[in-house]
Order: C-alpha cells, then structure tokens, then sequence
C-alpha cells in the first residue's frame, strides 16, 4: 500500500537493461509509494535524469553501450544533476568495481541478486539526506545567504544555492562547475588575510554602480570553502539608510558617500550640492544616529548596509 502520509512522492529513476530487474523493482518501488520512472540504455538514462530531475537513481553499472559509469560521471558533470544520488546496482562485488563505482559519482551500491526489501532502506537514507540539503540552501537563500562551496584541490563549485549561482552568472561567465578566476583569487587574498589576522575585504568584482561582495567563511573539513555573496548597489544601499535611520533621500544620499570616504566637496560635487549644504545635511544625519563624527556615522551606516 502506498504511503497516505505521502503528499508528493520522491522519484525514482530505474536504469537497467534487463525486462525482469526493472519489474521487480518497479513494482516494489511504486507499492512503497514512489513515482517510479525507466531506462533500459545510457542515452535514455540521461535525458529522462535532466527532464525529470529524479530524487534518486537506480544505476546498473554494466550495460551494452554507455555503461552506468559513463552515464553517472556524465550526470555529475551537468549542474542540473549533478545533486541527484546514484545508487549502483552490479553483480561485481570486485573491489576494482566498487572503487569505480564511487570514482564515477555513486553514492552507495547494492549488489545482484536484487533484494527489494535492502534497495528501499538504501533509498529511503538517500533522499533523506538529499532533501535535507536541498532545504537547507533553500535556507541559505531565503535569509539571503547566497552560497557557494569551492573545493580547494582542484576549483571546482561543489555546490551552490540557486541564488549564489544566479549572482555568478550575472557576474561571470558560463562558472557552471569550475569557480571563476576571479573568485579563486578573492578566497586566496581572503585566507591570506584571515591567517594575517587581517579583515578580508569584501569586494569581489564592480560593475558601474553594482558590486558583487563576498564574506569568506572558512574551510570545511571536506578541503571546501565557503563563501556568501551579496549584491549591492548605490541605489539600494540608500534606500536602506533611509529604512533604517529615518533619513531623507539626500540625508540618506549625503551619509552613503560618506561611507565611501568622499569628503563633503566630493559629495558636493556629485550630488550637485555646495559642501556647506553637505555639512547641513551632515549635522541632521549626526542628530539621527546619535553620533559626533563622519567615523562613527560611517561605521553605523555600514553596519546597517552590510546587514541588508
């Protein structure tokens, strides 16, 4: 019987050559409650994976043609599937079969004769952990925590969120699965810094009045690093200093510059203004925040900027 506390079911991509072993497993898989979807061949496995993004994949490894590792080291290498969990199905329990069974992407193996009963506990772990993943760079986004994980050994992106991702893109170009060298340098600068026991700076790359920032995390056990992206722009660091401070638009304008390190005959000169209205403007700002000096106004505005 399916499960009734399902509302919507994982899916399962099944990958076999063999009628009989697609049976059997699909029949146990669809009583369990799943969306069970087939591939009797490499090619097929491979389109049905990127139209349907499975929650997990049933990969017999030795097939005519494209064999499962082949197919599995090509689904890793696509960001679109790469997350997906591939569980091996072989009758070779040779450790030179395993190893390639893990090189190639796999997740965890079982071996023929099938055993329905061990490949839904295998599943079941499987997307568990995937789904947990999942919701937690869903997470990451919702609070704005665009991440990207970039393994040190070799620059590859491990992961991202999908916010992360769509900041790279608008920023660099095609940085599907290998980091952009701009980023590789910003995280060496950074840890360089970090072991300095220096500040890293923020500034990743400035597009005219955009800025892609980047706040460096650490390195992960697994040799990965972690760093948040965030977009700013002049328009939208305003709009949050008026949100927070209870400013004007040309208080808010004037204060903005002033965490840039403008002088008030700088800020004169782009907002069109002379430096003893910036200074007038400057005295209300100073009143608001409750501070006496550009330094500590400027300190405060960047606190609220970075955190928005």
């Amino acid at each position: 019987m399916p499960s009734l506390d399902r509302t919507i079911s994982d899916i399962v991509l099944i990958v076999d050559d063999v009628p009989e072993n697609l049976a059997l497993l699909h029949d146990a898989l669809d009583d369990a409650g799943h969306t069970v979807l087939v591939a009797t061949n490499g090619e097929a496995a491979l389109q049905r994976a990127q139209q349907s993004l499975p929650d997990v994949i049933l990969l017999d490894a030795l097939m005519p043609g494209m064999d499962g590792f082949e197919v599995a080291r090509r689904l890793k290498a696509d960001f679109a599937t790469r997350h997906i969990p591939i569980v091996f199905m072989t009758g070779l329990t040779e450790t030179e079969h395993v190893v390639a069974a893990f090189a190639a992407g796999g997740a965890d193996y079982v071996t023929k004769p099938i055993r329905p009963a061990e490949v839904l506990a295998r599943i079941a772990a499987h997307v568990s952990n995937a789904r947990q993943m999942r919701q937690a760079r869903t997470a990451l986004d919702a609070f704005g925590q665009a991440t990207v994980a970039v393994r040190a050994a070799d620059s590859r992106i491990v992961w991202q969120t999908p916010l992360a991702r769509s900041l790279l893109n608008a920023y660099f170009a095609n940085p599907e699965t290998v980091a952009p060298e701009e980023l590789l340098q910003w995280i060496s600068a950074a840890h360089r810094a970090r072991s300095e026991s220096r500040e890293p700076a923020q500034l990743l790359v400035a597009e005219g009045n955009k800025r892609l920032l980047a706040s460096f995390h650490d390195q992960t056990g697994d040799d990965e690093w972690l760093v948040v992206l965030r977009e700013e722009n002049d328009a939208s660091a305003v709009e949050s200093l008026i949100a927070a401070f209870r400013l004007t638009q040309r208080e808010a304008e004037v204060l903005y510059w002033v965490v840039q390190g403008k002088t008030s005959k700088d800020i004169g000169d782009i907002l069109g203004s002379s430096p003893r209205t910036v200074n007038k403007h400057l005295e209300h700002v100073f009143e608001k925040l409750g501070v006496e000096t550009r330094t500590a106004a400027a300190n405060l505005a960047l606190g609220k900027m970075r955190g928005s």
